[in-house]
């Protein structure tokens, strides 16, 4: 039974989040040979003040701004 954690920005849609949980779970069925219904998946979101790439804050982060932005303006 494949336990799949997912951490993410938050301020993915549900329809992206349902879209991608589709996805694994069927590269989970493909390539691990797990029954679809044993596929599990968390998705933990995160803020970007909570995640740091290369020591510097996503919120603080000039070349993700245009990324975070848009995820906030969508949630």
């Amino acid at each position: 039974m494949p336990n799949i954690t997912v951490e993410l920005l938050a301020g993915r849609s549900l329809e992206q989040r349902r879209a991608f949980a589709e996805a694994v779970a069927d590269s989970a069925v493909e390539i691990l040979g797990a029954r679809r219904q044993d596929v599990r998946m968390v998705f933990t979101e995160l803020t970007p003040d909570l995640v740091a790439n290369g020591g510097v804050l996503a919120s603080e982060d000039d070349s993700r701004a245009g990324v975070v932005a848009a995820l906030a303006s969508d949630g």
